[in-house]
């Protein structure tokens, strides 16, 4: 990740954990002076409860910034939910919530789901 700022978190799968990956993707957009889009908050839950959904004793959350824009990555560390396919309405609902563009994957180390999203000016 050279030249850009990012960061990861990793959290318990429990209902609180999109609270609280909110409240620490707010704290580190202040942190680095930027100003965080509207959507962030409802974004930033979905991504987390989707991860959680899998089924998994933990969850990661991973940040990143580069041109005016932040990639959030959600990662569920469950392998075995790739028998789950993944309900296509998350990709449809992360693009509805403001999403600049939005995808998943199944892994190695589990699912994950990513946003990219224009920084507010």
């Amino acid at each position: 990740m050279r030249n850009r700022q990012g960061t990861a978190w990793s959290l318990e799968a429990q209902p609180w954990a999109p609270g609280r990956a909110f409240a620490e993707v707010m704290g580190r957009l202040d942190k680095w002076s930027l100003q965080a889009p509207d959507c962030l908050e409802p974004l930033v839950r979905q991504l987390v409860t989707t991860v959680v959904a899998d089924g998994g004793r933990h969850i990661s959350l991973h940040l990143a910034e580069q041109s005016d824009q932040i990639l959030l990555l959600a990662l569920s560390h469950q392998t075995a939910s790739a028998s789950r396919p993944l309900n296509e309405d998350v990709l449809t609902t992360l693009r509805e919530l403001g999403a600049a563009s939005c995808g998943t994957e199944m892994t190695a180390e589990g699912r994950q789901v990513w946003a990219v999203l224009d920084l507010a000016t």
